[in-house]
């Protein structure tokens, strides 16, 4: 039975670099029998080989069918075990978890002293970097180890564990109560996107009051205020207030330099936190704060102090590219963002085991609107294909409902509107199936509908007409979400001033920042 890459040896042998495939080899010929053994002659085969096929590997022989399973195990965990011995895997946690495994053998062993020494500095570094969860678990151990052995000579000790016990352990509550409620903001706006009315938002208000927890803000670490701020900012994303998300994550950024050293530390939240600063001021169309944050972060990204690894090298790509797009969409430099996409296409080729679908579909998107600003429909109509087809894409319905209708606007600028009647049912039966029609898309959907039988002489008084229909819902709450995903009101300037969209956009953003 033939394969394909997602097997998870295969991709973890294929994101090995030369040193850590070279370590590797090291570290299992340490013992001689390795040297012949079938792990490490399946290592070699998977290695070289470009895709995984299950008959190729059996048919060379060194392994039977009934052992490929327990081949395959063991030779993942080896491979975990060398990868985890490489200085380049190891922090400040995995240095902290191996001092704490020292201490429990030696307390094993009987030797409280010397491991009750051992685990108060381990507390000390856990500390330091705020790893409260550690501490926890350091303190239970040196409890536990304190009711078998009791150091006389600090009367206080019994006070002092129980102290730091329960100090830790409320800051690790109110730590995991406000990353649950993060995450379930965080679901419901990758699966439902921003609220649509006065219900939903009351609904997700009630939600967060509810769940947030008490707390005085001087006692919060740097934890506590990371989920803090990362929920605040989820709710603000919810209810479209993108001031708030500017402020919050404004604080997420600050936080990290208010703690520098958490940087290198939780490298990937120091990157989330930049992009959804970014993301907001993109929202809030300040492209001044917008590109010195971005320059901020690329000269911060470039130090030497700045972890690198494959994840962190997937996110930087993400996000930069994300960001240098949304540059173009505000300056109005359509041209220029198309020159960014061979660059983005082999990225995503490159980092496809990396990115999750939905930001690819996303990418896709983006380079739909550039072609579809400059005129090149048919690419533009390409590009939402891979949205419009993608069956296994349960997230972001917002994204997948105004692909289709972008789609509509891109063929009938095509002239490619002799199926247009049945484009608007598909897509007017998909938009009530996930209950996502509102007033501005009924709009669009019925003016596409009248288009075909409008005479050429009476196209820019019903463009006129639909235009001022769709003006008086720019700043409603529920209704102004569309414009975010597709500039339909600079769409149809263009055709009642008969100017290409680009330069109409463009226009709009010399005349703000004159």
């Amino acid at each position: 039975m033939i394969k394909d890459q997602k097997d998870n040896l295969f991709l973890l042998i294929k994101s090995l670099t030369k040193s850590e495939k070279r370590q590797f080899k090291l570290y299992v010929g340490r013992i001689e029998g390795n040297v012949d053994a079938k792990f490490l002659n399946l290592f070699n085969f998977l290695d070289k080989a470009s895709k995984y096929n299950e008959k190729e590997i059996l048919s060379t022989g060194f392994v039977k069918k009934q052992q490929l399973a327990n081949v395959k195990a063991h030779l993942y965990k080896q491979i975990l075990i060398s990868l985890k011995l490489n200085p380049l895997h190891q922090n400040i946690r995995s240095q902290v978890r191996e001092q704490t495994e020292f201490a429990t053998i030696l307390y094993h062993k009987g030797l409280y002293k010397q491991s009750l020494k051992i685990l108060d500095k381990a507390k000390e570094i856990a500390i330091a970097h705020e790893e409260k969860t550690l501490v926890y678990e350091i303190v239970e151990l040196e409890k536990l180890i304190e009711s078998q052995y009791i150091t006389r000579s600090i009367a206080s000790r019994a006070d002092d564990l129980i102290s730091q016990s329960n100090s830790v352990s409320e800051l690790n509550v109110i730590a995991g109560k406000l990353s649950n409620m993060s995450l379930k903001l965080y679901s419901i706006i990758l699966k439902s996107g921003y609220v649509k009315s006065d219900e939903e938002k009351t609904e997700i208000l009630d939600y967060f009051s509810k769940n947030l927890p008490d707390f005085d803000i001087q006692d919060l670490g740097f934890r506590e205020k990371l989920w803090l701020y990362n929920s605040h900012l989820w709710l603000s994303f919810l209810v479209q207030d993108f001031t708030s998300c500017y402020k919050y994550s404004k604080k997420w950024v600050e936080l990290f330099h208010d703690f520098p050293k958490m940087i290198s530390l939780n490298p990937v939240w120091y990157l989330k936190g930049n992009q959804y600063l970014l993301e907001s001021l993109f929202y809030i169309q300040d492209h001044q704060r917008f590109e010195q944050v971005m320059q901020e972060l690329e000269v911060n990204i470039q130090k030497k102090s700045f972890p690198k690894d494959d994840n962190i090298e997937g996110l930087v790509f993400l996000y930069l590219n994300t960001d240098r797009l949304n540059l173009c969409f505000m300056k109005g430099l359509f041209e220029e963002g198309l020159s960014l996409v061979n660059g983005i296409l082999k990225g995503i080729k490159r980092f496809k085991n990396r990115i999750d679908e939905h930001h690819i579909m996303v990418f896709y998107y983006k380079i739909a609107s550039l072609h579809f600003c400059v005129g090149n429909n048919k690419e533009c109509i390409r590009y939402l294909n891979y949205i419009i087809n993608n069956k296994s894409l349960s997230m972001r319905e917002d994204l997948m409902c105004f692909s289709r209708i972008l789609s509509l606007f891109a063929h009938y600028d095509a002239g490619m509107d002799y199926h247009l009647e049945t484009q608007l049912k598909s897509t007017y039966k998909f938009l009530m199936k996930m209950n996502e029609l509102n007033e501005v898309q009924t709009e669009i959907i019925n003016f596409l509908k009248q288009l075909p039988d409008i005479f050429p002489h009476d196209a820019k008084s019903a463009f006129e007409e639909v235009l001022a229909k769709l003006k008086k819902y720019e700043n409603d709450p529920y209704e102004r979400r569309a414009f975010l995903y597709l500039d339909i009101i600079s769409w149809l300037e263009s055709k009642i001033s008969n100017t290409p969209v680009d330069q109409v956009i463009r226009n709009k953003f010399l005349k703000r920042n004159a």
